[in-house]
Formats: structure tokens, sequence, C-alpha cells
């Protein structure tokens, strides 16, 4: 079922993350202060969020490596909106400006 879970988030991580929200609610309070985080990282960065609650530890937070997996999901999520960017010069009828 972890398998699945996994390759479900890595195709819809907005879902994934939402579904731990309503799962698992304790995981995602011990990670943010308030609902607030989740909620914009649900919108603008949602593999780096959904990575972050995962790795989060209750009383020790995130060590050098999960820090790492963290910044590159972030990475990845910036490269989803650059890639999203490009590709609306192929709409047709688009114009830019």
């Amino acid at each position: 079922m972890g398998c699945l879970f996994a390759l479900f988030a890595g195709v819809f991580p907005r879902l994934a993350l939402f579904i731990i929200w309503i799962a698992r609610p304790a995981m995602v309070n011990s990670a943010f202060d308030t609902w607030i985080f989740p909620l914009l990282g649900i919108i603008f960065f949602p593999f780096a969020t959904l990575i972050y609650v995962v790795l989060w530890t209750p009383g020790v937070g995130l060590n050098s490596w999960d820090w790492f997996w963290v910044v590159l999901a972030g990475l990845l999520d910036l490269a989803h909106w650059a890639a999203g960017a490009t590709q609306r010069n192929q709409i047709p009828g688009y114009s830019r400006g």
C-alpha cells in the first residue's frame, strides 16, 4: 500500500497532501504551527510541502539530509512552474501582451 501511495504522490502531490491532511491531521499539525502554510503549500509548492510533512519528525524536526530532499522537491516544483510558463507560447491564438 505504501508503494501505491508513493506512486500516487509522485503524480498527484496536491491530492496526496490533502489525503494526508484528512487521514492524519496530527502529522500535518505537528509539522506546521498554523493551517495557512500547508494550504499555501498545496497551492504553490505541493511536492515540497508533501516531502516536508512526510519527513518531519516530531520533537526533532528535519535533519540535514531531510532538508536536501525538501530543497530538491522545491526545485522540482519550480521546474514545473517554469515548464508551464514556456508552454504558453505553443497555445494557438495566444498573444504576449
